[in-house]
């Protein structure tokens, strides 16, 4: 059994290792006749992509997609769409002193225990290189989305990096992609900046938290019990590496909330109902509202950093680690454009799976 795949009618099936040849991704379920181009998926690629300022890894990789099948003459023909990414700037021996140690923190010690083999150069297949195929396989989404559903949109920004917090007072959706932190506050950034600064001098690193909104979704998306959206997007945002935990909504805050705070009262207005509020993060019994989806999720500390942490190798042995090589101080940042990847897949699968079940009937209220 391969657990490689994930969707139930936009599947996306990601392969490849942080040092092979490439890696990439098949795109199946994909409608037919939507525009796509290298170019259109390009634009979510380099957002993710490495090596764009100090406050991430120094691994330069281009990422540049190849579209090796499932588009022609600029429009998906509705067959599998093969994603391509190569790898042009792999520093495999930086793992030569580790490739018989565990290093804490990765997923060295339980691959090794499950398959009795690892890849340890950048750690093959747990490594986040990955998700630059997931990245890609958003952009279709985001293509198909565009087309189906063009109100809709997606924004991940985040909301915390270790002690610090976003002010939501000065929340200004324009600064996000003026700023390597994906911050929507340009008042913060120089203080990020530094704290993070600091951290990576000290060859140590830090935790953060993303948040990700879809505005513009219909109401109706997603099913009971076992296909919930919220189910099938926090089960997304947890297959991205390094994620600890997630909420919908209001999500563990609830918890302190009595319930006339927590109820999203509704009222009838001149297009239908309206909610004055959004505890529930745009999804009530695993069906979206139609109001925004939110989600947030939190991002444990990179573990590859310089600083010697106590460890054990193959043979049982007591050693001490340092992990080598070029590493994100905070890996959250990068999370950002594939959180965005994730719900635009979720989303998308969701809204394939009403249109077949239901033809985008809806039930008359007023």
């Amino acid at each position: 059994m391969s657990y490689n795949t994930f969707g139930h009618m936009f599947r996306v099936t990601t392969w490849g290792e942080s040092h092979g040849p490439a890696l990439g991704a098949t795109v199946d379920g994909c409608p037919p006749g939507i525009e796509l181009s290298e170019a259109f998926i390009q634009v979510f690629l380099d957002r993710r992509r490495p090596g764009q300022s100090k406050m991430t890894t120094q691994r330069q990789e281009p990422d540049r997609v190849r579209i090796l099948s499932g588009v022609f003459e600029g429009r998906t023909t509705g067959t599998p769409i093969q994603l391509m990414i190569e790898n042009t700037d792999q520093r495999s021996k930086d793992y030569g002193e580790i490739a018989r140690q565990f290093r804490p923190g990765h997923a060295d010690i339980t691959y090794h225990q499950k398959y009795g083999i690892r890849d340890y150069r950048g750690g093959g297949r747990s490594s986040a290189r990955e998700t630059a195929a997931r990245v890609a396989a958003g952009g279709v989404a985001q293509a198909v989305l565009k087309a189906l559903v063009p109100e809709l949109t997606i924004t991940g920004y985040m909301v915390q990096m270790g002690e610090k917090h976003l002010d939501r007072a000065k929340f200004d959706a324009g600064e996000i992609l003026n700023n390597p932190f994906f911050l929507p506050d340009a008042g913060a950034v120089e203080e990020w900046t530094e704290y993070l600064s600091a951290l990576r001098k000290a060859q140590n690193s830090v935790g953060a938290a993303v948040e990700v909104v879809a505005t513009g979704c219909p109401a109706g998306l997603g099913a009971p019990i076992y296909a919930k959206m919220d189910s099938d997007l926090a089960a997304a945002m947890m297959t991205i590496n390094a994620v600890k935990g997630v909420e919908i909504g209001e999500g563990m805050a609830a918890a302190a909330l009595t319930g006339t705070e927590n109820a999203d009262e509704i009222v009838m207005g001149p297009n239908g109902p309206e909610f004055l509020s959004n505890h529930a993060g745009g999804i009530l019994g695993g069906i979206t509202t139609g109001q925004p989806i939110v989600v947030r999720f939190s991002v444990k500390p990179t573990s590859s950093i310089l600083t010697p942490r106590r460890s054990i190798n193959t043979a049982g042995e007591a050693v001490e680690v340092v992990t080598q090589g070029r590493h994100d101080p905070c890996v959250g940042i990068r999370a950002v454009p594939v959180a965005e990847a994730m719900m635009a897949c979720v989303i998308l699968d969701h809204l394939l799976m009403d249109r077949a079940q239901t033809g985008g009937q809806r039930g008359q209220i007023g």
